[in-house]
Parts: C-alpha cells; structure tokens; sequence
C-alpha cells in the first residue's frame, strides 16, 4: 500500500536556483562527456485489444466441442472429461449456471480454444469464470467478460492455481480483478481491459508465486469502479499489482489509461525485470516498487503518466514529491538471492510525466509497527516478526533487518525530458527525490528523528549519475522542504549525477 506523505519534517528553507541552471546552461564542465542516454530498445506496442488475433475456425483434433446454446456446457462438458482434455468454444456467447457461483473447474493440463467471436460472458451476476486448483491449464483466443467477482478476488484462475497458461485473451468489464495468479504463470499477448479493479492481481494464498512471466499484453483502463475513492488509503488499484512475488519478468507490455498506477509491486517482491515496456497516461505513478527487493528496471518509455494524482496532492498543498516511477522503503539486498543484488533503473525515457523518480523511505514503517499497513509482515530477513521489538530492535542485527531499506538503488544512463506546457503545470511537476520522514512513532521505535533520512540521503548507496535532463528539473534530498537546483544536487553533501547533464530551458 503506498504511504502518502502525512508525517512531521524538520524545517528546512529552500535554497535558491543556481544562476547556471536559471539561464538554462549545461551545468556540465564543457570537456566532460555528455552521457549517451539510449531510448528503449523496443519501440513496438502490444496493440492486442483493438486486434485480438482469432482463434481456430476449426475444432482440433480431439477437442470436445462446447455450443453456446446450451447454458452450463462448458462446465459440465469440463466435469465430465478426463485431463489434459482439450476444449474448443464454438463462435457465440456462451454462459454459465443459473447460481452465481456456478464456474468452469479445470482439470489438470486442460486446454480451452475460442473460435473466432467466442465469449464467455458472467452476464454481471456470475461470479467467477475459471476457478479451483488444477495445474497447468491454459486459455487461449478466449474473451471472458461481465463477471462480478468481489473486492480482491479475480474472475480467471480465481483459485491461484499454479501453471497457468493465458495467451491471445481478451478479458474485460469484469469486477474485481480480470485474473488471479500461480507460480509459474504466464500471461501472454492479452488484452486486460476495463476491469473494475485490477487487469491482474499476482496474489497468491501462502505468498508462494514464483517465476511469473507478463509478456506482450495490453493493460489499459483497468481499477473502472474507483476503489481509491471508495475505500482511500486502501492502495488497492491499477493495472496489475504483485504481492510476495518471487521472480517476475515484466516485458514487452503496453500499460496505460489506467485509473491508479500502472505497475504496482507491493509487499516482499523480490528478483522482477521490468523491461521494454511503454506506461503511458495512468492516472497514478507509472510503477511503484515499495517494501520489496532487487530488481533491474530497464528500456521502458514512459510517458504522461502520473498527471491525475499528482495534480490532485499539489492542488491540496502537499509537498510530498509524487513520483512516476516511485520506490518505496524498497531496494537491493545481497541476502536475498535473486539475479541482482540491488534496484538498477537505466536507460529509460520518461517523458513529460508529472516528476520523476522519488525514492523514499516512511521512519515510522517497520515491523510490529503501527505504521506497517502490511498488516503482519515483516522483511525477508527476519521471520519472527516479534523478535522486532524493545530492546532488541535497537541492537545490531535488528536494528538493521526489522526496516524495509530503500538501499543500493542504481540510477543512470536515463533521459528525463520534461516540458511543463505539456503537463499543464507550473509547479510540483518537476521533481528528482531522495528523502525520508522525521521518525515520531511509535515511542520505542528505534528511527524517531533525523536517522532514517540521514541514512536514505548518505549512507545506503542511493545513486545518480551518468543521465540526460531536458527540462526544468528540480531535486529534494533528505526531505521536502530541502529542494535544491542541479548544481547543488552534484555538489557536496549530495554529490548525486556525476556525469549527468541538464539542459533547463529545452523542453518547458
């Protein structure tokens, strides 16, 4: 769940511009390489909604035929045949039972073909579409639609079931989310479209998922019935969020025109590759990564997002700078295996999104505390959650392992281009962070005061460098109220974008 910025700092005026930076030189000494900040390897996008490809026009051979005319067909025809069956939906709507939990149960290593024009349609009162615990299924040129599953449940795999094959889907306007996951799941060239909560919500019972693949799908319009109003603070929408996900590998998607964020990695992930994606024009942050480890986040273009709700925080006053690509008490750590040892962002675009890259820490969130909204949970590196209390908590180990760490984040050789005519903004809009909290609670907590953000601004191998900023950029290190200019940012205490470059008048 994302922490907004709700907690006392210690006062700090903000320091003024640089000259250098106000007539919108190159901060830059002129014999100094400029960095080569590529764009994303991948320019395709994975228009699969608007053309879905067709499935066989034929039965398989050895496929049982299901027909839309008769109510239930598909689950009972599922019941009533061995495993590894293959099924082929005819053209036509087809439906479920008259109960509202009436469902397809799989058995295991089934396979479930639409014909061209098939669906597979709730009618808004069934509640799930595909469910139970059979592994290795697959669904293929399906649309699956107008199913009402309940608040953080799904429609498709709604038992978490491990194996999963989804491809060529289209899996739209259902409550809830569009699919569940189990490890091992692949979802591939799909369409996850106007789903009233998630497009996909990678939860699973025991938070055992490993080696998810999301590949070439496109997820647009999702979270239609607005859960963040309904229930605030809940951080419960987006595109797809993954809780204790344990290697993901992220690619190749087109995300966008999501209400909330887009991507959203919450609670003990560990171990994604988020690469050659484009996020583009979600109402919230175009990825967030909070309380989780090790990632590499790579060749993604990413663009206007973030302009709904960072619009809203500044219009109400709050400093807090809301970010695009948002790391949260998130970061690298060698004793979690996985295949990198930290948080390395590079060679992205990002492109005229409401700020930049926040990475953030909130003092007060730890384990056993009050503030932990992953009610429950602690870090990976200690599994007695009750060992986090006085007076052990404020030794070394503990002292270390009961806190989530934005730590070993690795930011480079990106271009950051940003034009506020664009965006529509004149201020807020604009903002490159590293900064932490003033720790108040609760009264035995180890972190109360300036140690937190000390820490997450000096001491935990968080690094710039080496990246292209067109624009007028600014930069807030250790909390909000310290916002400084390019030259200040590389300058000591910061010494942050060594080799970087910024040019301030181009591009807004």
């Amino acid at each position: 769940m994302r922490i907004k910025w709700r907690h006392r700092v210690v006062p700090a005026a903000p320091l003024a511009l640089a000259l250098l930076v106000a007539t919108g030189c190159d901060s830059t000494p002129v014999a100094r390489p400029k960095p080569a900040a590529a764009p994303p390897v991948s320019t395709s996008v994975a228009r699969v909604c608007a053309e879905p490809p067709a499935g066989p026009a034929k039965a398989p051979a050895g496929a049982v035929t299901v027909d839309p005319g008769v109510v239930g067909d598909l689950a009972a025809k599922t019941e009533n045949s061995p495993p590894n069956t293959t099924f082929w939906l005819r053209p036509g709507r087809h439906t479920l039972g008259p109960g509202p939990y009436d469902q397809v149960l799989p058995k295991e290593g089934n396979r479930y073909l639409g014909a061209p024009g098939a669906v597979l349609d709730g009618r808004r009162f069934s509640q799930y579409a595909f469910g139970g615990t059979a592994r290795d299924v697959t669904i293929r040129y399906l649309t699956v639609q107008g199913f009402a599953a309940p608040h953080d449940e799904g429609v498709v795999n709604h038992d978490m079931a491990d194996g999963w094959v989804i491809e060529h889907a289209t899996i739209q306007h259902n409550s809830g989310a569009g699919l569940m996951a189990g490890a091992r799941q692949q979802v591939r060239a799909s369409c996850l479209r106007g789903n009233g909560q998630y497009g996909m919500n990678a939860y699973k019972t025991g938070d055992s998922i490993k080696g998810l693949l999301v590949e070439g799908n496109e997820i647009t319009g999702n979270n239609t019935d607005d859960w963040e109003r309904r229930q605030p603070g809940c951080g419960c929408t987006g595109g797809v969020k993954f809780w204790a996900v344990n290697g993901a590998d992220v690619r190749g998607n087109w995300v966008h025109d999501n209400r909330g964020a887009g991507l959203w990695a919450d609670n003990n992930n560990n171990d994604f590759r988020i690469e050659g994606n484009l996020l583009e024009a979600n109402d919230g942050a175009a990825l967030i990564y909070e309380t989780s480890y090790n990632a590499v986040i790579r060749h993604n273009t990413i663009r206007r997002n973030n302009q709904v709700e960072g619009r809203a925080a500044a219009q109400d006053g709050d400093d807090f700078p809301y970010a695009t690509v948002y790391v949260s008490e998130a970061g690298g750590e060698p004793r979690v295996r996985a295949r990198t040892d930290k948080i390395e962002i590079y060679r992205n675009l990002l492109e005229d999104n409401w700020s930049g890259i926040t990475l953030w820490e909130n003092a007060d969130r730890f384990c056993n505390s009050p503030a932990n909204t992953s009610t429950g949970y602690c870090t990976l590196l200690v599994k007695d959650t009750a060992r986090c209390a006085r007076p052990a908590i404020a030794a070394a180990p503990l002292y270390a392992d009961c806190r989530w760490k934005t730590q070993r984040v690795d930011i480079h050789d990106n271009r950051f281009v940003l034009d506020k005519s664009v965006v529509g903004c004149t201020a807020m809009c604009d903002r490159m962070a590293v900064l932490a909290n003033f720790g108040t609670s609760p009264d035995w907590s180890p972190y109360r005061g300036e140690r937190v953000a000390e820490a997450i601004t000096h001491g935990q191998d968080n690094r710039w460098h080496d990246n292209v900023y067109v624009g007028p950029w600014k930069f807030v290190a250790h909390d909000p109220g310290r916002v400084v200019d390019f030259g200040q940012w590389q300058d000591a205490p910061y010494r942050q974008d060594a080799g970087s470059t910024l040019r301030a008048r181009a591009g807004g």
